[in-house]
């Protein structure tokens, strides 16, 4: 991927599930897990090409203190490797939780998902140099629905629009921002990503 790419693209990795989904306690860390994860991170690391590690957490990770404790553990581990964290549980929009992203040098990422009040809500923040925007798409079937069903969304261009400001705002406050769609089925990802691009130059 590195040699296939110009010098200046750069790459956001999703951790492997090993180490966000799999992790029910601190006891329950694999150290080897993290070492073959970063194993595999070595030649965009080399190479310059690593934008941040992105670790999307599952909606039964909660703020319980050893979550907290886990994330201390988590970011210590791969060290000065930029780290973005992804919540789905609602129960994280709290300050104290935003405090100690920043106080750990941790990213936050901010998600656009169902509007469904055990969800995350759309809540630009920024607590390091990476903002991250994570756009999922818009059906309410999201709970126990096939991937194919959950992310199966285009983002019209007014939808689009609406989230011109929050960018600009989280770009204010950041070194770079990097902006992912979810909704992959159908190329929607891809269309929306292209309409997005047209939208901030536009806007610029």
């Amino acid at each position: 991927m590195c040699n296939k790419t110009s010098k200046v693209f750069e790459f956001a990795v999703k951790a492997h599930r090993g180490i966000t989904h799999e992790v029910t306690s601190q006891n329950s860390v694999r150290p080897e897990i993290f070492e073959k994860f970063l194993s595999a991170l070595r030649p965009l690391v080399e190479q310059g090409k690593l934008s941040c590690v992105l670790a999307q957490f599952p909606y039964s990770f909660i703020p319980a203190p050893q979550n907290f404790d886990y994330l201390k553990i988590f970011k210590e581990s791969i060290g000065d490797i930029p780290l973005t964290i992804e919540f789905r549980n609602r129960l994280w929009l709290k300050e104290e939780t935003f405090n100690f992203l920043k106080e750990n040098l941790l990213g936050y990422c901010t998600v656009d998902e169902p509007k469904l009040s055990k969800l995350m809500p759309f809540h630009p923040s920024a607590t390091s140099e990476v903002g991250y925007f994570r756009f999922h798409g818009r059906n309410t079937h999201w709970f126990n629905s096939p991937s194919a069903i959950r992310y199966n969304y285009i983002y019209s261009e007014e939808e689009l629009k609406s989230f011109l400001p929050s960018i600009k705002m989280i770009a204010s406050k950041t070194q770079k921002v990097l902006i992912f769609f979810n909704s992959c089925h159908g190329g929607s990802a891809a269309k929306n990503a292209l309409m997005m691009t047209k939208l901030l130059k536009e806007s610029s």
